[in-house]
């Protein structure tokens, strides 16, 4: 169902984003992380399908969606400005309010759009991720070798481009491979896809920018609403790996549900028993825990 819907592409003002749509009923809305595409929900988004109306669109700089020029304090790429694409394109099929679930980089636009757009947001699922203050204030060397493009992508350009553009299949296959994953989640094809997408320099500065925006303003925005102590309103719920980094290294804190009720009003959660990309490793188990919380919140 997933390969056979067609692609559409619709400008939101700021962005011309690429996306397809399936399934009827009520609205759902799914993005992406690092280094992937809208293609990282083609099982998900089938299996959810039967019950909602269904959008995965490429993050602006990703994929087939295009890449507005940047600023010097990369306010193009904060997630407040992605989070804006995301809530003219539903607005654009008629969705005034409609559930967010995110992955990875996807999820922290989908935190930033619930605090942004409120009215909007009706239920919120991110997808192995933490605040991104909460992670750049407890940084430490486990960080910045476990997960190296926080630290390398927000570097000054010409760098990290340059090194990304060199080589992009070294970048997908250590991502896929090396995150905690099982490699065989990812068929040759959806490889070779992820890599071709990081094949265009314009594509790869974009979600460098998207990264040092998040080194940058995006924490402006985060510690900004922490002192206004203002929170996520609608239910969300917290999946996590319970191989990853974050299962494993806020216990002193709490783990990662005390973590996020720091963050949100109503908040649920659970590791599961995969690698970073989880979704795409185990979409079945996935889509049943999204199902039951939409389901239950609904």
């Amino acid at each position: 169902m997933f390969d056979s819907a067609p692609g559409i592409t619709v400008n939101t003002g700021e962005a011309e984003i690429f996306l397809k749509r399936l399934g009827a009923g009520p609205p759902l809305l799914l993005l992406h992380g690092f280094p992937e595409t809208h293609l990282m929900w083609r099982e998900i988004a089938s299996r959810l399908s039967d019950q909602h109306e269904v959008f995965c669109p490429d993050l602006r700089g990703y994929g087939k969606s295009s890449y507005p020029a940047s600023t010097p304090d990369h306010a193009p790429y904060s997630k407040r400005a992605i989070a804006r694409d995301m809530v003219e394109l539903m607005r654009g099929f008629g969705h005034e309010q409609f559930s967010v679930v995110g992955h990875d980089r996807g999820a922290r636009v989908a935190h930033r759009m619930a605090l942004d757009f409120p009215a909007c947001v009706r239920h919120l699922a991110v997808l192995d991720i933490l605040p991104t203050e909460v992670v750049w204030n407890k940084a430490d060397a486990k960080l910045a070798l476990a997960f190296w493009p926080w630290s390398l992508l927000s570097q000054p350009a010409p760098l990290p481009e340059r090194l990304i553009s060199a080589a992009p299949d070294a970048v997908i296959n250590n991502a896929l491979n090396d995150w905690g994953s099982r490699s065989d989640a990812f068929s040759l094809d959806v490889r070779n896809a992820y890599i071709d997408a990081l094949r265009d320099p314009a594509r790869v500065h974009a979600i460098c920018e998207e990264y040092r925006a998040a080194a940058t303003i995006d924490r402006e925005h985060d510690v900004a609403d922490m002192a206004a102590n203002k929170k996520v309103t609608c239910p969300l719920l917290a999946v996590w790996s319970k191989n990853g980094g974050i299962e494993k290294w806020y216990q002193d804190d709490g783990g990662p549900l005390e973590i996020w009720r720091n963050f949100a009003c109503d908040v649920e959660g659970h590791a599961l028993d995969g690698g970073h990309f989880f979704p795409e490793e185990m979409p079945e188990r996935t889509a049943d825990v999204l199902r039951k919380f939409l389901q239950k919140r609904a």
